[in-house]
């Protein structure tokens, strides 16, 4: 994902700045980037005409995610690279918890603490239970890049909290 365009370039030169990745670029599959304690992944599975996926396509798509959170129970951070993101996220149980609260807007910079996730992992394994925060960004699209809506500075700060968080 991200792999050989400029919302690729933005996002993993500043995953590498932060300690994330092995490698400031991702040209090919095969071009030895590594992440460490992060994951990369997408609320839809398709490419959508002009790369603008639908609630439809979101809806379709969500039980992949879902699969993926189960995975991913320890994880202590959840990075939202959208408003889109944000609201795939804000529908799953295996994000959110199964208590209705109040969504807040979306906003570069948001954190939310989310309840412990008590969702079994895909093997059937006990809820792992932890803490966990949903943070905020702007997608790093070129246009939010280009036009300065989001900076490499910004992502670095929100970065830079995620490894707070994660301690």
């Amino acid at each position: 994902m991200f792999t050989g365009d400029r919302s690729g370039d933005f996002l993993y030169a500043a995953l590498h700045r932060a300690g994330y990745a092995n490698q400031a670029l991702s040209r090919s599959i095969d071009d030895g980037l590594t992440l460490s304690g992060a994951w990369v992944t997408s609320a839809v599975r398709c490419a959508p005409p002009l790369n603008k996926p639908t609630p439809l396509e979101r809806d379709t798509c969500a039980h992949y995610l879902a699969s993926e959170l189960r995975e991913l129970l320890a994880a202590r951070v959840l990075l939202a690279l959208g408003a889109f993101a944000y609201e795939a996220l804000c529908r799953l149980p295996e994000a959110v918890g199964t208590t209705k609260q109040k969504r807040l807007r979306f906003a570069h910079g948001l954190e939310l603490a989310l309840p412990p996730s008590r969702m079994p992992d895909a093997r059937g394994n006990a809820p792992v239970g932890s803490p966990r925060t949903l943070l905020c960004s702007y997608h790093p699209s070129q246009r939010n890049v280009f036009t300065g809506l989001l900076t490499a500075e910004m992502f670095d700060r929100l970065l830079a909290r995620a490894r707070e968080l994660e301690a």
